[in-house]
Order: C-alpha cells, then structure tokens, then sequence
C-alpha cells in the first residue's frame, strides 16, 4: 500500500526523497601494536573527514566495528565514497578481513 505523505512529514520521517543512507563496517584485526592501532585510528578519521563523513563505533582487541554517515543533514554517503573507504581499509595491513556493507536506511534498515 502506497502511503501518500506530505512533503514535510516525509521530512520528518526521513522518508523519500528525505532518506538518509549510510554503511556499516566490520573489520577482524590481526596482531598490532598500540601505536600500530593509534595510527590507525588517526588516519581513518582523516580519511572519513576528508570525504565530510561521520564515523560511529568501536573496537576490541580482535574487531573493529563502525557505521558511516554523511556529516551534512538529509545527505548521504556515495558508492563512490563507499568504495573509497572500503579500498582504503583493504590496504591497510592491521586488519586480517575488512567487511564494508551496502548503503541502508540509517533510520528503517537497523
């Protein structure tokens, strides 16, 4: 059933042409040092502020998990973006397997 919404409740509910995406990240850790990991750290928040991304999560010993948004309000992450993180985390020798999910609807897909 087609829900025939007005455009400021669509704005409201971030819904149509008001969704909001963004991408999931897993990534399993291989053996590092702490300045291994803080410089790490470091780079990926250069990378992510570089592309105007916000960046949320966590990590342990063995994972690192974090999900990917736009900095920017009612915008979303790109593939193209997507991909430029995804590349970037591959090549980077601290993680053993670097899962980068698909774009999804950070307010109806979680």
């Amino acid at each position: 059933m087609t829900k025939n919404r007005s455009r400021r409740l669509r704005k409201k509910l971030f819904s149509g042409e008001f969704t909001v995406y963004g991408f999931a990240v897993t990534c399993r850790m291989t053996e590092h040092s702490e300045t291994d990991y803080d410089q790490f750290i470091d780079e990926f928040i250069d990378l992510v502020e570089s592309q105007n991304l916000i960046v949320g999560g966590g990590s342990s010993q063995e994972q690192f998990d974090c999900f990917v948004v736009s900095n920017n309000r009612y915008e979303s992450p790109t593939e193209k973006e997507r991909l430029v993180i995804e590349r970037w985390l591959l090549s980077n020798p601290i993680f053993a397997e670097v899962n980068v999910g698909e774009l999804v609807d950070v307010n109806n897909d979680i």
